[in-house]
């Protein structure tokens, strides 16, 4: 049967937010470094593929190791299936109109302006929760292993070191950026790649390593698949799912290519086969090489894998290798802080001093902010906090904000499919089983954030974390006075009910019965 035609805006959709946050139309200069980003493809695969291996796989499953045995294999696989749901939703909507570019684009069109503010400004803080943790593990673990000879008080001196590093990186134009990441992210999936053919050839000839025999058996003889009970296995679901943050970087890249109608489902559909391999993959090679119970939470595994087996060459080059993996997340998560908050300053979501670009079209300020925010890694690092325990709250932090926007993005896919079930009929890439997986991923989020109650850190954390959204909230009570925001409210619910009236329009016509259920 024929589909239904894709609608257009109507006529009360001249405002939308995603026309504003890029200035669209508008020829400022603020906005036009924004819309002409000279990224190919090349450069936005490997970095969506890039941003999502960092610390939270390299560092992280150390931690998730120690909590929960090999149960963290299906902890992984669990994410990652219901994310997936998310990028699916998020595809569909990216698509719906070809003027969303992010976020903030359609929570704000789909649910409001003050969705536009929260959603903008706790992406920004994701990312930059997110860049603090990457610069902890950078100077505090990694450093410090090439560099052991170095007193402990310079850790915190390393960390400024990294921060001046990584804000000068980004200064160039972003085509320089792009090409830099191409080949950060290159050299991780090589590297993950190389481990997984090297560990499978030690587990297949039977390397005897410090800790015994490599085999696939150390899957289940050590105590079982889940060692430690139920209690283990969510643990493991808070650092987990930090692993997985970044993934959402596939949308927000893709759907400002050439082509994103062919691109972002590319992107997104090759989501599970990067879980199986680099996630699951990798850590069925780490914990078959030598048993789960030698790995150190403090530690990165893929570095201790090769020490202890006897290869300290091959450890002294992953440890290279992680390194820059590290320096790469923090990377992409400063690029992605320093565009959100400027996108923000453009549409007078953020002091317009942030739209200001500098002669080679960054926004140098926004940078220069997410530079000041990551000092607090150097806080967090002379209050003597420990890799691990550093580590733990941070990530605990940026995961619960990653989680806002992962339910803003489903409460803004089932306001579309309610009041705007037209589109979604049309829709070239809908989301499989929408009418129900969204609810299943919100009721996992519910247990995502059970799971942080269960440890002290976690819990601490998860009773910090309300107080970034008071500031946001107060932060928009005060903006929303202004005669800008009053007017794009009024012009939000004039679009909704006009929205309804076609939507119902919609479901009673006879095309309703030719077209179907589209799930």
């Amino acid at each position: 049967m024929g589909r239904v035609p894709r609608v257009s805006h109507s006529s009360s959709s001249t405002t939308s937010v995603s026309a504003q946050s890029h200035g669209a139309g508008s020829g400022t200069p603020d906005s036009s470094p924004h819309l002409e980003r000279s990224l190919g493809n090349r450069h936005i695969q490997l970095i969506a593929i890039g941003g999502a291996i960092g610390t939270g796989l390299f560092m992280g499953s150390g931690k998730t190791i120690s909590v929960a045995g090999p149960s963290v294999l299906l902890v992984y696989v669990v994410i990652g299936f219901m994310l997936y749901f998310v990028m699916r939703a998020m595809g569909e909507l990216l698509l719906s109109r070809s003027d969303y570019r992010n976020f903030a684009d359609f929570t704000g069109d789909l649910l409001g302006p003050w969705a536009a503010f929260f959603t903008g400004w706790t992406y920004w803080f994701c990312w930059v929760v997110t860049a603090v943790a990457d610069v902890i593990v950078i100077a505090s673990v990694y450093l410090r292993d090439l560099l052991p000879v170095l007193p402990t008080w310079a850790t915190p001196l390393l960390a400024v070191l990294v921060i001046a590093l990584l804000i000068g990186l980004n200064l160039p134009t972003v085509r320089a950026f792009g090409e830099a990441e191409f080949w950060f992210a290159l050299v991780k999936i090589v590297a993950i790649l190389a481990l997984i053919v090297l560990g499978l050839v030690l587990v297949v000839v039977g390397y005897e390593t410090q800790a015994g025999t490599s085999s696939f058996t150390h899957l289940w003889d050590e105590g079982g698949f889940f060692p430690r009970g139920f209690s283990g296995f969510a643990a493991a679901f808070q650092i987990a799912t930090f692993a997985f943050v970044g993934i959402e970087l596939v949308g927000t890249t893709a759907a400002e290519t050439r082509d994103p109608e062919t691109n972002l489902p590319r992107a997104v559909r090759s989501i599970p086969v990067r879980i199986l391999l680099f996630y699951v993959g990798s850590l069925v090679i780490l914990m078959s090489v030598m048993p789960w119970t030698v790995y150190s939470a403090d530690d990165s595994p893929f570095i201790q894998v090769f020490a202890t087996a006897g290869l300290p060459a091959a450890a002294a080059v992953v440890n290279l290798v992680v390194l820059t993996s590290a320096m790469s997340s923090a990377n992409s998560g400063i690029y992605s802080t320093s565009r959100m908050v400027f996108s923000l300053a453009t549409q007078r979501d953020a002091p317009r001093i942030f739209s200001k670009v500098s002669s080679r079209r960054v926004p140098q300020n926004a940078l220069f902010l997410t530079g000041v925010m990551l000092l607090a890694s150097v806080v967090l690092l002379v209050a003597g906090q420990g890799e691990s325990a550093a580590f733990t709250v941070v990530t605990t932090v940026a995961s619960l904000c990653f989680m806002f926007v992962w339910t803003m993005i489903l409460f803004s896919y089932l306001a579309y499919r309610r009041r705007r079930p037209q589109e979604h009929a049309a829709s070239r890439f809908p989301m499989p089983l929408g009418s129900v997986m969204p609810y299943v991923v919100l009721g996992f989020f519910v247990f995502l954030v059970w799971a942080l109650t269960g440890a002290p850190d976690t819990r601490a954390a998860l009773e910090a974390t309300p107080v970034w959204f008071v500031v946001v909230a107060i932060g928009y009570l005060l903006i929303r006075r202004g005669s800008e925001h009053a007017a794009q409210r009024e012009a939000f619910r004039a679009r909704v009910a006009e929205e309804k009236e076609e939507a119902a329009r919609w479901r009673r016509e006879p095309v309703q019965a030719a077209t179907g259920s589209r799930d």
